[in-house]
């Protein structure tokens, strides 16, 4: 037993404090700053955090998790470059060089070996299904080696970069035709008011109907699409950038901004010097098949300019390509229907 009383070994009683109090005198992480000193009393501290309207509990915004390996599953975004630009069209240059000496070394093996029975000779340079082919391996090596260059270098695929956009010829069908008729119409009237020579060469490449035939497929196909990816894909989009480049280089100003799909938008005289910078080489590359004869030689550049129209109100390489196509379709079909199926020649 002791003499202590067993009160004084209990630890002295406090009132519990109230939730609404241990909230204003501790605080969680996120409260504002409270106006309570650290030796004010809980009554006034209480009476204090009352009247001081920042007293709000604010919690901070929850960060969202990132998905694991994101990073590495996102493509690799585009740096804000118009293509194709100058630098492109060279590059295709570069491509159609690579090309030809594949082709030449090619037609040197087979003059060399006799293959086919075929050699060099002045007759061949006016041989149909031998100039056909040549073109068609140009086209096709140049095309494949640009199927692998130009994505590497655009990040998306070749013909989003040159945007083919298909789905303007299927909702724009019906006036891209009258655009091939109203081009139709022009060859008529330019052979009228000034027609080309009665023996052009390439009549004489199509004396016998195999020829004309080959021709014909070729020139509404494989033609049409080569040549309107050259000219209208790469070399007129060149032009328009390079034209605004230079008058932005000129005035100082800020680029043109980039269209929704990361293309570029070009001003109206960048579009009118481009066209008709493009058109003169389109006109020259054909004009030796018509005798470098004036009348042609205009009706081409005018075709040309309506092309480069086509191309650049559309953003649509594959609607150029249709105008064409069904440009040369209306004359090789004239030619069939007035040569009696090119068994006749002697009529046109």
């Amino acid at each position: 037993m002791t003499n202590i009383p067993e009160d004084e070994l209990r630890e002295p009683l406090v009132a519990p404090a109230k939730a609404s109090d241990e909230a204003r005198v501790a605080p969680p992480f996120g409260l504002a700053e409270q106006p309570c000193d650290a030796g004010m009393p809980l009554a006034d501290c209480a009476a204090a955090t009352d009247s001081h309207p920042a007293a709000v509990t604010e919690f901070p915004p929850s960060i969202p998790e990132r998905p694991l390996f994101q990073y590495y599953m996102e493509p690799p975004a585009r740096r804000p470059v118009r293509i194709p630009h100058f630098g492109h069209l060279m590059l295709l240059l570069l491509l159609i060089l690579a090309a030809l000496g594949i082709l030449a070394l090619a037609l040197g093996l087979a003059s060399y070996f006799h293959l086919f029975g075929w050699h060099l000779s002045a007759k061949a340079a006016t041989d149909v299904g031998l100039n056909l082919i040549s073109e068609l391996v140009l086209y096709f090596v140049t095309f494949g080696f640009g199927l692998i260059v130009f994505p590497l270098l655009w990040n998306e695929g070749y013909f989003q970069g040159l945007q083919w956009r298909a789905e303007v010829v299927r909702s724009r069908f019906q006036a891209l035709e009258a655009t091939a008729f109203t081009c139709f119409g022009l060859a008529i009237l330019d052979q009228i008011l000034m027609p080309g020579p009665a023996n052009a060469p390439i009549e004489k490449m199509i004396q016998s109907p195999g020829a004309a035939w080959m021709m014909f497929a070729f020139g509404i196909s494989l033609a049409p699409f080569f040549e309107e990816m050259l000219f209208r894909g790469f070399l007129l989009p060149a032009l328009c950038t390079a034209c605004d480049w230079a008058a932005e280089s000129i005035k100082g100003t800020l680029p043109r901004p980039l269209d929704a799909s990361g293309h570029p938008r070009w001003s109206v005289p960048a579009m009118i010097i481009g066209s008709i910078a493009a058109s003169i080489p389109f006109a020259l590359l054909h004009v030796a098949q018509q005798g470098h004869s004036l009348g042609p030689f205009l009706l081409l550049i005018v075709i040309s300019l309506i092309l480069c129209t086509v191309r650049l109100t559309t953003r649509s390489l594959a609607a150029s390509t249709l105008v064409h196509a069904s440009y040369n379709f209306l004359i090789f079909f004239v030619e069939l229907i007035a040569t009696g199926g090119f068994r006749h020649f002697n009529k046109m």
